[in-house]
């Protein structure tokens, strides 16, 4: 169930954001056939991709996959495409938020009946609070060795095209 909030825009922002939620909507189909999952089984010999709707992009084989037998290769297909269809479905509801908003994100994911796989509490991720401690705790530790140890600025920035890095220069000239 989502929460009310308390209006706080004007009649104009509303009926804007309300068209734009519309045309949204009405591009939901477009944006779940862009997006692509794509999956492999641990020995690099099977390859999935599918669409955000599930559909089947490509299954390729590589020639040595027929010594799993045929059980086998298709559970193992089974289990690559399952990987593929939870990665698209993710990057979907990733694209689909920042257009929709979350909370219609959210109800989008329990009309489907298909939850974000970030969301499900059998994918053996980490909750918000065990991520935001081991990130205070990242932080703490490289605080703590920036006070230990001095770092001298060399000027490399490695997001500057302009900029670089003088260790790349070739010693033996």
């Amino acid at each position: 169930m989502t929460e009310r909030e308390p209006v706080r825009r004007s009649t104009k922002q509303l009926i804007e954001d309300g068209r734009a939620r519309q045309e949204a909507l009405a591009g939901i189909d477009t944006v779940l056939q862009s997006v692509r999952g794509t999956a492999y089984d641990n020995h690099q010999s099977i390859r999935v991709t599918v669409d955000g709707r599930g559909k089947l992009i490509e299954l390729w084989l590589r020639p040595d996959a027929v010594r799993w037998g045929a059980d086998q290769l298709g559970r193992l297909i089974v289990m690559v495409a399952q990987a593929a269809m939870d990665q698209a479905t993710q990057a979907g509801y990733n694209k689909l938020a920042p257009i929709l908003g979350d909370t219609m994100t959210y109800a989008i994911e329990l009309i489907s009946g298909r939850s974000a796989p970030a969301r499900q509490p059998n994918a053996g991720g980490i909750t918000a609070e065990e991520f935001q401690r081991g990130r205070d705790e990242r932080l703490r530790s490289s605080a703590d060795r920036s006070q230990r140890e001095p770092v001298e600025d060399d000027g490399f920035d490695p997001d500057d095209p302009l900029s670089f890095d003088l260790s790349s220069l070739r010693s033996d000239r």
